[in-house]
């Protein structure tokens, strides 16, 4: 893997450490989110990989994520600043911050228990069966680059 090893607790404990330098005041460098709708969205990646709370897609809208969209998730390019996100990952609501980074926290926790192993060839809602490598990219990266966007 090219982009760190989220799996391991090295690299995860880097990234909470990340994630504890934030505040409710912490202001972005680009976009509309505040902080805890940026927490809440970045929680909406692990809950569709844990949790039966998100429709999956049908299957019209799932061959047209695998062709378009999913190399951009899971590849390791780096994601372009104001890019669209799907409608599943706005959060329009208003949300609890030290809630949303406890969750998050959790889910990196729960990420690097359950280890790589666990996502070998694991379905994903939105783009099918995933790699390790890709389950990796698709979780770090979007992780780290929301991280980056509120300066930490």
């Amino acid at each position: 893997m090219v982009l760190p090893n989220i799996f391991s607790r090295e690299v995860a404990d880097g990234v909470i450490q990340r994630i504890h330098q934030l505040t409710p005041a912490t202001q972005p460098q680009w976009g509309k989110m505040n902080a805890t709708q940026m927490l809440a969205h970045c929680n909406v990646t692990y809950e569709m990989a844990y949790e039966n709370k998100h429709a999956r897609p049908n299957f019209f809208m799932r061959l047209i994520l695998k062709l378009f969209i999913k190399q951009t998730v899971v590849g390791e390019a780096p994601y372009k600043k104001n890019t669209p996100t799907a409608p599943a990952f706005i959060i329009g609501d208003e949300r609890a911050f030290d809630e949303e980074k406890a969750r998050l926290i959790a889910y990196l926790n729960k990420t690097v228990e359950l280890g790589q192993n666990h996502f070998d060839n694991k379905e994903s809602l939105s783009f099918g069966k995933l790699s390790i490598t890709e389950w990796n990219n698709l979780f770090y990266k979007h992780l780290d680059h929301h991280l980056t966007q509120f300066g930490v």
